[in-house]
C-alpha cells in the first residue's frame, strides 16, 4: 500500500508540472557553474539562481580563513553549546554581532544557529507560547510558517504587507502577548516588508516584532547591516534573523534581541539547546566575512550588485513592454531577488528548460511556493555578475518571446 501511495503521489505532481529535480554542481558556487545535466552529463551554466548574493563565496580571504580555521579548530564543535561545543571562534561572532547592532536594539546580544530554518523554529517555537498570538504576513518564508505552525500559540495570517488588516487584527486580540513575525526582503517576490509602520504598530500594541532579514542582512544598508540599517529602525522590540550563507558565503544563522530574549532562546529554543554546534572553524570563517561585508570591498559590491539589479530591471521592463501580449510581469523589486511572474506550471518550466538549453539557469518556481497561477522564473543577481551576463539573460529572453509571440499568432 505505502509504496502504490507514494507512486500515485508522484504521478500526480508530474501530472501538474510539480515534481522537483535535484541537480550536482561540479565545481564552486560562482555566476559560471558546472551542473551535471538530469542525463548524467555536465557543462557550464550561467547561474541566475544563487543567493551568493556579495560574491563572497569564492573571495580567496574567505578560503584562507576556513584553511586557518581547520588548522587552529580541526573539524567538528563535537557537542551542543550548551555542553561544550560553544568555542572561542562562536564567541567572537556572537560579540561582533551584538556589537553591530546595538545601534538598532538596545542592550544587544547574539545568538548562533546552524541554519536560518532552525533559527526560524527556534524563536517562534520558544516565544510563542499558549498566551500568545502570532501574527504572520501571508508570505512569510516555509521556516516561519512552519514555526508558527509548531509553537502552542493562537495564529494570526494578515494579507501580504496590509497594515491595515495586521492593526485591526492587533486591536481585537485578547492575548496576553502578541508577536508579529514578518520577512524583510520576500524571498519569492523580492519586495521589502513595510517595516516602519510595522514596528509602530509592535510599539502601539505591546507587541514583539521579529524581522527574518535572510535575503537583505549583507546587501541592504551602508555597512550591510540589513533592513534594520536601511531603515534606521531603533527599538528594543526588535528580534532580528540573519542569514550566513548567503550574501555572507559561508553557513549558519544568527538571531539579535534585546539581551533578555536572548537570554530565554538560549534557555528555551530547543533546536539550539539540543543541536550540535557548528564547526569552529566555520565560525572562524563567518568573523572574516562579517569584516570584508562591513568594510569598504562590502560597500563596493553592494554598488556594483545594485548597477546590476538596475540593469536588470530596465532590459526587463523594455522586454515586457515590446510584448505586452504574453502577459509576463516583472514584480516591483529594487533587491537582488526579482521575480517574472509567467502564470501557468508547464509555461514557467518550459522557459526554463528553453533558458538553460542556451547555457542559463534559472529555475522555475511554482505552487505550492508561490500562489496558484503564478509560476514564474526567480532571477538572482549577484556582484559577481558582469554587465555582459545581464545583457545575455536579457538576449535569451528576448529570443524565447519572440518564439511564443510567434505561437501565439
Amino acid at each position: 500500500m505505502w509504496f502504490e501511495h507514494l507512486r500515485q503521489r508522484l504521478d500526480g505532481l508530474d501530472a501538474r508540472d510539480l515534481r522537483r529535480r535535484l541537480r550536482v554542481a561540479d565545481s564552486g558556487t560562482a555566476p559560471r557553474q558546472r551542473v551535471r545535466d538530469p542525463q548524467g552529463g555536465a557543462r557550464e551554466l550561467l547561474m541566475f539562481c544563487g543567493n551568493d548574493y556579495l560574491g563572497l563565496a569564492a573571495h580567496p580571504a574567505i578560503a584562507e580563513a576556513l584553511a586557518e580555521g581547520a588548522r587552529r579548530w580541526g573539524g567538528g564543535s563535537g557537542a551542543s553549546p550548551l555542553v561544550s561545543g560553544h568555542s572561542a571562534a562562536h564567541a567572537a561572532v556572537a560579540a561582533w554581532l551584538g556589537e553591530a547592532f546595538a545601534g538598532h536594539i538596545p542592550r544587544a546580544r547574539a545568538l548562533g544557529f546552524c541554519t536560518g530554518y532552525m533559527a526560524n523554529l527556534g524563536v517562534l517555537t520558544a516565544l510563542g507560547d499558549a498566551e500568545v498570538e502570532l501574527f504572520c504576513d501571508q508570505l512569510n518564508h516555509a521556516s516561519l510558517i512552519d514555526g508558527a505552525r509548531l509553537a502552542r500559540a493562537r495564529v494570526s495570517v494578515y494579507p501580504h504587507a496590509d497594515t491595515a488588516a495586521l492593526a485591526a487584527r492587533l486591536a481585537a486580540s485578547t492575548a496576553a502577548r502578541k508577536l508579529i513575525a514578518t520577512d524583510s526582503v520576500f524571498s519569492m517576490d523580492g519586495d521589502i516588508a513595510p517595516l516602519r509602520e510595522l514596528l509602530a504598530l509592535a510599539e502601539a500594541h505591546d507587541a514583539l516584532l521579529m524581522v527574518d532579514d535572510a535575503h537583505g542582512f549583507g546587501v541592504l544598508g551602508e555597512d550591510g547591516l540589513g533592513a534594520l540599517q536601511l531603515l534606521d529602525l531603533r527599538s528594543p522590540r526588535l528580534v532580528l534573523m540573519g542569514t550566513l550563507g548567503k550574501a555572507a558565503g559561508l553557513a549558519g544563522a544568527f538571531v539579535v534581541a534585546q539581551d533578555r530574549v536572548i537570554e530565554f532562546l538560549l534557555q528555551s529554543a530547543r533546536n539550539y539547546i539540543f543541536s550540535t554546534a557548528a564547526p569552529p572553524l566555520l565560525e572562524h570563517a563567518v568573523l572574516a566575512s562579517l569584516r570584508l561585508i562591513q568594510g569598504p570591498e562590502g560597500r563596493r559590491r553592494r554598488a556594483a550588485l545594485r548597477e546590476r539589479v538596475a540593469q536588470w530591471r530596465a532590459g526587463a521592463q523594455a522586454l515586457l513592454a515590446r510584448h505586452p501580449g504574453l502577459g509576463w510581469r516583472l514584480i516591483d523589486s529594487h533587491t537582488p531577488v526579482q521575480a517574472l511572474v509567467v502564470g501557468g506550471n508547464a509555461p514557467a518550466m518550459a522557459l526554463s528548460a528553453r533558458l538553460e538549453a542556451e547555457g542559463l539557469r534559472v529555475p522555475g518556481i511554482r505552487p505550492p511556493t508561490v500562489p496558484t497561477g503564478s509560476a514564474r522564473l526567480r532571477v538572482t543577481l549577484c556582484a559577481s555578475h558582469a554587465p555582459e551576463d545581464v545583457d545575455q539573460l536579457l538576449h535569451a529572453l528576448e529570443r524565447a518571446a519572440l518564439s511564443a509571440a510567434l505561437e501565439v499568432a
